[in-house]
């Protein structure tokens, strides 16, 4: 089969390999019907070390089973599914808790001997607790919003759910990627009264206000955080979503953010150490929340709004391309000509 591979920055590349194959009793093989690009592949496209071996990306999907194991419960072949970003056993206390992102049977596709998904096949590892089943006949005009379940959209809600987002709050989210105009719609479902959206890319900030923005922020650095501050009265923002992962957007968060507030971070933080001192959280008594985002936790819901027709978070996507053009969508999506890609094997 083929599937893609990074062998440092900016070196992508669909090679042929052997088809994946049940491992253990829990697994199950998934043929792809739909994958993407995800805004998080890029910091390794930037920054990697060369590797002589290649590491398989991609962890976003929707499929169709192929193969499941003898413990593999609940599904069989031909069945349709999402996936959650990260697989996990659904079982154990800390998914019973609802952290499925920190199972301790878990793992991440592309890691630990597990295949990425911007491929024809994938093993899904902890299938039974893993996989979803969506409607075999849905809609094909709904399969981006379902794919778009397996991360970004979710990430974007488990934000404002750690941020605990509620009406009579102001909202700022820092990032215009797609997690962070998803984070605005979750912020708009959960009924905050302010979304302030600081991004500097009018495509995207166009859907962020009708997605529910109330305001938008193209400054970055000291200049939007007294923009953010004027907006607010002085006061800063209840909660602050941050969508980026980068220093200075941390650094924008914690400059907003509103005495007592809460800071929650869902973009993959590309650094160890951070401020937490008196001049950044400790001063303020503010809060800082959020992480990999349990994805499974949210899904069954998620899916039954898509299918109903309460959200369309497929509206992220902008453009499609074939898996050997993959290349192409992590360039595309790297210059910021598109917002995300979908990848169709």
């Amino acid at each position: 089969m083929r599937a893609t591979f990074m062998y440092g920055p900016g070196n992508v590349r669909v090679e042929n390999v052997p088809d994946p194959e049940i491992i253990e009793a829990t697994d199950a093989i998934v043929r792809i019907t739909l994958a993407c690009v995800c805004g998080s592949d890029l910091h390794p496209y930037r920054s990697m070390d060369k590797t002589h071996e290649g590491v398989p990306m991609g962890h976003e999907f929707l499929g169709v089973v192929e193969e499941t194991g003898s413990q593999v419960n609940g599904f069989q072949r031909g069945d349709f599914v999402v996936s959650p970003f990260a697989y996990a056993d659904n079982s154990c206390p800390i998914c019973r808790d609802g952290f499925q992102t920190a199972c301790p049977h878990g793992g991440w596709y592309g890691a630990g001997g597990v295949g990425g998904a911007q491929a024809e096949a994938v093993r899904v590892p902890q299938a039974a607790g893993t996989l979803v089943k969506v409607p075999a006949d849905v809609d094909e005009a709904l399969l981006p919003s379902l794919l778009a379940l397996s991360d970004v959209y979710l990430t974007g809600h488990h934000a404002a759910r750690m941020g605990r987002v509620e009406p009579g709050k102001t909202v700022t989210v820092i990032g215009d990627g797609a997690v962070g105009l998803s984070a605005v719609l979750s912020s708009r479902r959960m009924g905050a009264e302010r979304i302030i959206l600081m991004g500097r890319h009018t495509s995207r900030t166009d859907l962020g206000r009708e997605w529910g923005a109330t305001d938008v922020v193209a400054e970055r650095g000291e200049e939007g955080i007294a923009e953010v501050m004027d907006l607010t009265g002085g006061e800063g923002s209840h909660v602050v979503l941050e969508a980026v992962g980068l220093m200075p957007a941390y650094e924008q968060a914690y400059g907003i953010v509103r005495p007592g507030g809460i800071i929650s971070r869902v973009g993959v933080p590309q650094y160890e150490d951070a401020p937490v001192g008196f001049g950044s959280l400790f001063g303020k008594n503010a809060q800082l929340a959020g992480g990999p985002a349990p994805v499974r936790a949210y899904l069954e819901p998620a899916i039954t709004d898509v299918l109903e027709g309460r959200i369309d978070p497929g509206r992220v996507f902008d453009a499609e391309v074939g898996l050997d053009q993959v290349a192409d969508a992590y360039k595309a999506m790297d210059d910021r000509s598109r917002l995300k890609v979908v990848v169709r094997p």
